[in-house]
């Protein structure tokens, strides 16, 4: 008796667990972005979210926490109740953050379940040509081999993808370059522009009319083909740098043991979104992609990028006390 009873207590609870999945939502979502507003996550997250608050009739709240590359809010999100009113806007910069932040607080594979990519945007190697004379990648990666470590390169910060970057591009080209990390994106380009470094990578988006204007020079794209806001600078592999990939990218996760009914909700209303031509004209003028893609796939790309991005984090050698 005590037996039945215990599976009927469990049966019971199933079903009411079910019953408010398939109501969800039932009032607003938290949508944590782990970064500050205006950057890029916190850019794509938005429209997306805006569309969904129309298309499921509840409010889809843009919560900024900031802090130790990301890590502060996606803990936190982590802990989360796994009922769907507490999602993650997350990307590529989280998937390998536990292994340089020992008090990152989460497993990025075991504590979140995916739901559907946002966009992807490749990163272009870009130079001062006032600072940095080079006209092409091959003159780039030439006279880094001529002078090692005298070139500076600016990064958005120790541990973030464009620090990475650096590491994996000395790897592939065969060069040392020197280092310069900054507290973020935007003051390094002021200092790119300035001509207070001689290069970086930085996002095509970011830099496509600089390079049009003149300021700065684009040597290659780090993408497997050419991107529309700059058709005229050839992918790495082109420029003779093979399996050079640095794309960023942004997406939804929720809480590990959400329930399917919710995610497949959500990420039918983020589809949904990504198909709309408001949306569609963003992301280009951005120069983002995304492929309308199943949940599963989705999840089949995040573990790829975890893989691959962690043997590059094992290699840079780096550790964010």
């Amino acid at each position: 008796m005590a037996r039945r009873s215990v599976l009927g207590g469990l049966l019971a609870a199933g079903a009411a667990s079910g019953a408010r999945a398939g109501q969800w939502p039932e009032h607003a979502v938290t949508w944590i972005v782990p970064f500050p507003a205006g950057g890029g996550s916190d850019m794509f997250a938005r429209p997306i979210a805006a569309h969904v608050t129309n298309r499921l009739g509840q409010t889809m709240v843009i919560d900024n926490r900031s802090g130790a590359g990301g890590t502060v809010g996606t803990a936190v999100a982590a802990r989360a109740p796994a009922d769907g009113y507490t999602v993650l806007v997350g990307d590529t910069g989280l998937t390998y953050a536990p292994m340089i932040y020992p008090k990152a607080g989460f497993d990025f594979d075991r504590d979140f379940a995916p739901i559907s990519a946002f966009a992807r945007v490749p990163y272009a190697l870009v130079v001062n040509p006032a600072r940095l004379d080079v006209a092409t990648l091959a003159a780039f990666i030439e006279a880094a081999k001529k002078e090692p470590g005298a070139i500076d390169i600016g990064s958005a910060g120790l541990g973030t993808v464009t620090h990475l970057a650096i590491g994996l591009f000395e790897a592939r080209a065969g060069v040392r370059l020197n280092h310069v990390p900054y507290r973020g994106g935007a003051p390094m380009l002021q200092d790119l522009l300035a001509g207070q470094i001689g290069a970086a990578f930085v996002l095509v988006s970011v830099i496509a009319g600089y390079v049009k204007s003149g300021k700065l020079r684009a040597l290659a794209v780090a993408s497997r083909r050419r991107e529309a806001l700059l058709p005229d600078v050839p992918a790495a592999h082109e420029a003779g740098l093979a399996d050079f990939r640095m794309t960023t990218w942004f997406g939804l996760f929720a809480p590990a043991r959400t329930p399917d009914a919710v995610l497949d909700r959500l990420h039918g209303a983020v589809q949904e979104a990504l198909g709309d031509e408001g949306v569609k004209r963003l992301w280009r003028e951005q120069g983002a992609k995304v492929e309308l893609e199943s949940r599963a796939d989705f999840a089949r790309f995040v573990t790829r990028e975890t893989e691959r991005w962690s043997r590059i984090a094992k290699a840079a050698n780096v550790r964010m006390e």
